[in-house]
């Protein structure tokens, strides 16, 4: 679909999400999905903007995102340096529940049908398969 870029990044990413959010509405997703896909699109593109590019007005996050009456499919990379999703703490182990990272990573997980990081760690894949209404 694009690129973020510029200053500010975060009304960028709002506009994207905005749409998405409309074209799920109109291929007739459920509230639950639509609220799901919220949350984690969101989610991913604010650890782009934030942590990937470290809020670096002169970053991109590029942004492609396939829509069809089945399947949503959100490809976000930023240019930072990535990170390994498995060296995150899980936030609901007991130890970690104080901890102020992984809760992000965790929703994406809990709403998404699928999400992936590519080797870098710079790229998540993400996609919603429709649920029945």
């Amino acid at each position: 679909m694009g690129e973020i870029e510029g200053l500010p990044q975060t009304n960028a990413g709002k506009r994207f999400l905005d749409e998405v959010l409309a074209q799920l509405e109109v291929h007739e997703y459920t509230s639950r999905d639509i609220f799901g896909v919220h949350m984690a699109v969101e989610e991913a593109l604010v650890n782009a903007i934030k942590h990937g590019n470290g809020l670096d007005a002169h970053k991109k996050v590029r942004v492609v995102c396939q829509l069809s009456k089945e399947c949503l499919r959100i490809e976000i990379e930023d240019e930072g340096p990535g990170f390994d999703p498995a060296q995150v703490p899980d936030p609901t182990e007991e130890g970690n529940r104080e901890l102020p990272c992984g809760r992000g990573l965790m929703l994406m997980r809990s709403f998404m049908s699928k999400v992936e990081y590519n080797k870098a760690g710079n790229r998540v894949v993400m996609e919603k398969q429709r649920t029945a209404g």
